[in-house]
């Protein structure tokens, strides 16, 4: 294998696969990246089986070939390079010479046959697939990230849900304390697509799309490709595609964890809530993080008391005429919601009593007003 490429174009694509690459399982190969050159270009690849990512890049290649580089060593190495194009020559499939042609700079990396590097799902012929923005895919993600689930050991809440029903794309997330779901408008798909993507896959994933939309002019959009072929998924964004496994699992059926209606709706200022309640958790019981907060006419209350931690107290106004009413919450789930909707000037809180739970969404009417989140109540000691 020889051939020059570069550096700007090598360090992206290094990055990108030695992130998904395993850097701690049991097949010492899958700790590697597959550099593979041919027909003037050289492709990158990285996977731990269960999610993969591909790009590729022009080079001259003189000789074709294939080798299995350390992931993690091979981008340090491509960092320290000077601008400029970069010569890799491998002859006997295992060493990779790098030099630069602009310094004596160079370094020999040891590898494995890039034969020994598994190989890449591929997406059957005549797959359908859908073509969504990469400005949705990436606010379908900011807005329900948070409400994933860690626990890996529940696949089902440690994913998200993506479905595209007739004109409407979604991702709902839940980890039950929390569930959000994002809905945006879009041209209608070849047919309806239901997959259940790993925590892991959707942070690359928006990695990825967040790059693409960088790296183009902010009037040429960029678009993404999704193709569901078997147990997998590609998606295909500028010169990379993403492949992920999908989650065989059951989703809880979160449309039934939407109340349908609630008793009273009130609005409130975004950041004035969310600094007020960061405030007052400060003084919540560090096991629970619980605080109380009270909406009565014209005002928002939020307090919390601890043995070890004393009281707080703030009070922020708002819209709202009704009866009073007390819901306890965990002060982070409340906090990762605001979070969500950071760029909102103000929110509108659906609720009915203390033990309901709260519906939050978008107090205006932009283009992702179709968003909500519900945070459910908990029980928290004290008075008010």
């Amino acid at each position: 294998m020889d051939f020059t490429v570069a550096k700007k174009d090598m360090i992206k694509l290094a990055r990108r696969a030695q992130a998904v690459a395993d850097k701690k399982g049991t097949m010492p190969v899958l700790a590697n990246v597959l550099l593979d050159a041919r027909d003037g270009t050289v492709t990158v690849s990285g996977t731990n089986l269960f999610l993969a990512v591909q790009g590729s890049a022009l080079a001259e290649v003189k000789r074709s070939g294939s080798v299995a580089v350390p992931a993690r060593g091979f981008l340090d190495r491509i960092q320290m390079m000077p601008e400029g194009p970069l010569r890799l020559v491998s002859d006997d499939g295992t060493t990779v010479v790098l030099r630069a042609a602009s310094s004596a700079r160079r370094y020999t990396i040891r590898g494995l046959p890039g034969k020994e590097f598994p190989p890449l799902p591929q997406c059957a012929e005549n797959a359908p697939t859908l073509t969504i923005s990469a400005d949705t895919i990436s606010a379908l993600i900011a807005r329900t990230q948070f409400s994933i689930s860690t626990d890996d050991t529940r696949p089902n809440l440690n994913s998200a849900l993506f479905e595209q029903q007739s004109e409407h794309v979604r991702m709902v997330t839940t980890d039950g304390h929390r569930l959000s779901k994002m809905e945006i408008a879009t041209p209608a798909g070849s047919a309806p697509v239901s997959l259940l993507l790993p925590l892991k896959a959707v942070a690359e994933f928006k990695r990825l799309a967040d790059e693409a939309r960088a790296e183009t002019a902010k009037d040429s959009p960029v678009t993404i490709e999704l193709v569901h072929s078997g147990p997998n998924a590609f998606f295909k964004v500028a010169q990379a595609t993403f492949i992920v496994k999908i989650v065989d699992a059951q989703f809880p059926a979160y449309q039934q964890v939407i109340p349908r209606k609630s008793a009273h709706s009130a609005r409130v200022p975004r950041a004035a809530f969310a600094d007020a309640l960061k405030a007052v958790s400060l003084a919540a019981a560090s096991r629970t993080g619980g605080v109380r907060v009270a909406m009565s006419s014209g005002l928002l209350r939020i307090t919390s008391e601890s043995p070890e931690g004393g009281d707080g107290l703030d009070e922020v106004p708002m819209e709202y005429d009704g009866p009073e009413v007390t819901i306890g919450f965990n002060a982070k789930y409340f906090q990762d919601v605001l979070a969500a909707v950071d760029d909102e000037d103000e929110v509108v809180l659906e609720f009915s009593g203390d033990l309901d739970p709260l519906v939050l969404r978008p107090g205006g009417s932009g283009e992702y007003a179709g968003f909500l989140a519900v945070v459910m109540p908990m029980r928290v000691g004290g008075n008010s």
